[in-house]
């Protein structure tokens, strides 16, 4: 195993906070940069960070990742030869409220990131995050989304920039032949999660007895895939670069999709109170359904999803009582 740090964006972030974690249980030295803004609660990122003030090979940087120079610095500096990078401008409806913040963190921060890469010498491997958002919109029910499908149709700003990432790390491989893997994420949740995600604003509001707010009349699905189901994907990913130094794009989910208010249902028996539901229409930008063909990840990884919905929205209902003392 190479011996020069792992540099992980984002790590503040849901994903990031995860994974940095994980590199660090199995030895690894880590970087952790993020910029820590207010799009949902920063107290959330920075007890997230706080987490890791007792991990001694744990370096954090608080910065823009947008920023070129400073993130070419930082991996010339500590020698890193791989990153993992996940910092990015979230959430498919916001995009619609403020899309230049888009522009920023997820096309320049992804062009800074991969300049500072291509530079490096040794450099071994760049996995990033994508989203299942590119597909656009699919009916429900019939086979997964595979990423050997001809095209892909983003309906919202968000999933444009996703893909657009994708492209130019085409061809950044094209030009100067350096492993990338691009990883299509599929509706992430577990414990630390995203305040933004239904499943975290809902557990809010039913445990205050307020009503939730049920878009698509329910009839959305979604591949829900839990955190650490996650994590062992991008890590097993990350230990298997490119063998010719170029890029691929893979899915990472759970391959059981389920319907919105078969989630309810299972969130409101984790919760033990019933949702006081009000039924709306589909909102801009959204899609009625996801659902992860994994089989090349499976190939390449031997990934294969450990945590069902039930147990994962368990596990997210005890930590959101112990943290928020509800």
């Amino acid at each position: 195993m190479s011996k020069s740090p792992v540099l992980v964006t984002g790590a503040a972030g849901f994903v990031g906070h995860a994974t940095a974690h994980r590199l660090l249980d199995r030895g690894e030295t880590v970087i952790g940069v993020d910029i820590v803004n207010d799009y949902y609660d920063p107290s959330l990122k920075e007890a997230r960070l706080a987490t890791f003030a007792d991990r001694d090979n744990f370096t954090f940087h608080r910065l823009d990742i947008a920023d070129s120079a400073a993130i070419r610095a930082l991996v010339a500096d500590h020698g890193i030869t791989r990153v993992v990078h996940l910092a990015a401008q979230a959430g498919v409806r916001y995009s619609i409220e403020n899309p230049f913040a888009y522009e920023r963190s997820n096309l320049a921060g992804h062009l800074s990131v991969m300049e500072a890469c291509r530079h490096q010498p040794g450099f071994e491997h760049l996995v990033y995050a994508s989203s299942s958002s590119v597909y656009g919109d699919k009916p429900m029910g019939g086979a997964g989304f595979s990423e050997e499908e001809p095209s892909v149709s983003p309906v919202s700003l968000y999933a444009a920039t996703k893909r657009a990432c994708e492209l130019m790390s085409q061809s950044y491989a094209t030009l100067y032949g350096f492993a990338q893997t691009g990883l299509r994420f599929f509706t992430v949740y577990g414990p630390w999660g995203r305040p933004d995600m239904a499943y975290f604003s809902f557990t809010r509001k039913i445990m205050a007895g307020e009503p939730i707010e049920v878009y698509g009349e329910g009839r959305m699905a979604r591949d829900f895939t839990y955190i650490d189901d996650i994590v062992d994907g991008i890590v097993g990913v990350l230990d298997r670069p490119h063998e010719r130094g170029q890029h691929r794009v893979l899915n990472i989910g759970g391959s059981h999709p389920v319907g919105l208010m078969d989630m309810i249902a299972t969130l409101e028996r984790a919760i033990g109170r019933e949702a006081i539901k009000i039924m709306k229409p589909m909102q801009a930008g959204d899609v009625t359904a996801t659902n992860a063909d994994v089989s090349r990840l499976h190939a390449l990884t031997g990934y294969r999803p450990q945590v069902r919905l039930e147990q994962g929205l368990g596990h997210f209902a005890d930590w959101y009582r112990d943290y928020y003392g509800a």
